[in-house]
């Protein structure tokens, strides 16, 4: 009779330690090694969420807006304004300005004062009339020559400013108005101011 060999559960043993680990063990550690290794390396889900928050930002209409109001092309509001101070001034230029009347009285005041002692009939209507003539002449040619440069400026100014936009046809005459009024009352004051046009009256013909 053969002795009947009796299989008998085996205990693990230790090769078991360096054998293949359960499934479930082997994913966690997987798992966590990975986590790990994300974190480190920036790579994970929080890593791609920064990522497309900046390709967000750099795709933000409002960010392109506020570049794009950085390069915005100047108005032409400076050369419509230009232009209309350059058309007063020009009115000025030919009639007149209450300084040039304050200027004119104080020159007439000081004649008065220089004359009340005694002097010749030249000498009053010179200091008395001819100083406040002048300087009336200077006032108003000063705000003719005022009209000239600003009148240029305004019409010039979109050249710099604004090439790609033509200027309104209302700015080009009233810059054009200016200029040709401003240029008109310089002439009219540098002849009255050197006696071209009215002179003083002579002492002769006061005496006769």
């Amino acid at each position: 009779m053969n002795p009947t060999t009796s299989q008998t559960p085996q205990a693990p043993t230790a090769e078991g330690d360096h054998g293949e680990q359960p499934a479930d063990g082997l994913d966690e550690a997987a798992i966590e090694a990975g986590g790990e290794r994300a974190v480190r390396e920036g790579s994970g889900p929080g890593a791609d969420a920064d990522s497309g928050l900046d390709d967000g930002l750099d795709d933000d209409p409002d960010h392109d807006l506020e570049d794009g109001d950085s390069h915005r092309t100047p108005s032409g509001l400076g050369a419509a304004s230009a232009a209309v101070v350059a058309a007063g001034l020009g009115v000025v230029g030919l009639t007149g300005a209450w300084t040039g009347r304050v200027v004119a009285e104080r020159e007439t005041l000081l004649g008065q004062m220089k004359t009340a002692s005694g002097g010749s009939v030249a000498q009053q209507i010179s200091e008395i009339y001819g100083d406040a003539w002048h300087s009336t002449a200077l006032v108003n040619g000063l705000f003719a020559l005022l009209a000239l440069l600003v009148g240029v400026f305004a019409l010039v100014r979109p050249a710099f400013g604004a090439p790609g936009d033509p200027q309104p046809g209302w700015v080009r005459a009233f810059a054009s108005a200016g200029i040709a009024l401003g240029v008109l009352g310089v002439l009219i004051s540098v002849g009255m101011y050197f006696d071209l046009i009215v002179a003083l009256p002579a002492a002769s013909a006061a005496a006769g």
